[in-house]
């Protein structure tokens, strides 16, 4: 059964609102043998799909699985571009190295790549990021954007205000950007961006985008020293979520988003960046390579960088530091 089958299957599916639709009929509207449809039914069914079947009727879909699934995934997705290609495993290394390997084989823009048990996942400057569990949100995007590369920092404060809108849409949690890619709520971190790209001088080849977000831990989650860094979406509202439920909203709105963006540019997003960021007009400090000292947070740069006034006056673009929040 060929993969593209299996996806119109279930979009047409979800159209019919708990009506019975015939093997004949599926068989006709996508252009596969009866028997294909048979087969496609029977491994919905294994995915946790559940159907009532009637003779002369045909099928009737009366329950859709909860638990994390490609095609469970691909339910709920109303997106145009993004996700129609998602690779779900249960288990992966790192969704980032399987996205880098797919992105080299030609894997298409919108590509998206998940898993519910990240045994090796890492951050910003190789950190290792604790996801070896169902808990999270553990997902990487396939972008082929028409970039100039110095301009790539601007897609992971893209993605944080993604996040951010998305999130403050559905848990009415205060969510704040902390430079350049986390994602802060009530001082602790809840997520974190990571950004990697394959690029020549005249543009990108591709850009992964991978995204690594605490759900349903609660304390017992974290050691003492991650449990004064880091917190989950369930820790700040006493609420269990659909993880299914969060990934399609962030796809959902990321693909709006993405084309706000590329039609209207970074500006937007900057003002939104700067609404939502962390310690905003707040003392830091600030150790770069040739120098260390005390500024206030003023905003972000057209370019991604961090703009802040140092206690000598003095406004400084940093690109590259250890901020000692």
């Amino acid at each position: 059964m060929k993969h593209s089958s299996r996806n119109q299957l279930i979009e047409y599916l979800s159209t019919m609102d708990q009506e019975y639709i015939s093997g004949p009929e599926l068989s006709k509207i996508l252009n596969i043998s009866r028997t294909a449809v048979w087969k496609h039914i029977n491994e919905l069914k294994k995915d946790g799909y559940q159907f009532e079947t009637v003779h002369k009727k045909g099928y009737k879909l009366i329950q859709t699985p909860s638990h994390l699934s490609e095609s469970s995934l691909q339910w709920d997705l109303h997106t145009k571009w993004l996700g129609k290609n998602l690779i779900y495993k249960e288990e992966l290394g790192s969704t980032q190295t399987l996205a880098h390997q797919l992105a080299q084989d030609d894997a298409p823009h919108g590509t998206v790549v998940i898993t519910n048990n990240q045994t090796s996942g890492r951050g910003r400057l190789n950190r290792k990021w604790e996801s070896n569990h169902s808990d999270g949100i553990w997902m990487s995007i396939i972008l082929r954007p028409k970039l100039a590369p110095y301009n790539a920092s601007q897609m992971t404060l893209f993605t944080a205000v993604t996040l951010v809108d998305t999130l403050n849409t559905l848990t009415n949690l205060n969510v704040q950007i902390k430079w350049p890619n986390d994602l802060f709520i009530n001082g602790k971190k809840c997520c974190g961006i990571l950004t990697e790209m394959q690029a020549e001088l005249d543009g990108i080849q591709y850009m992964v985008i991978g995204i690594g977000m605490n759900v349903n831990q609660d304390a017992h989650s974290f050691s003492e020293e991650l449990l004064h860094q880091a917190t989950s979406i369930r820790m700040e509202t006493g609420e269990q979520w659909d993880r299914k439920q969060l990934i399609t909203a962030i796809l959902d709105n990321f693909e709006k988003a993405y084309k706000t963006y590329m039609d209207n540019g970074f500006s937007q997003i900057k003002q939104k960046w700067t609404k939502n960021a962390y310690k905003l007009n707040e003392k830091v400090h600030i150790t770069m390579s040739n120098q260390s000292f005390d500024a206030t947070i003023k905003g972000i740069t057209e370019d991604g960088a961090l703009l802040v006034f140092s206690d000598e006056e003095e406004l400084v673009r940093v690109y590259s530091a250890e901020i000692n929040w």
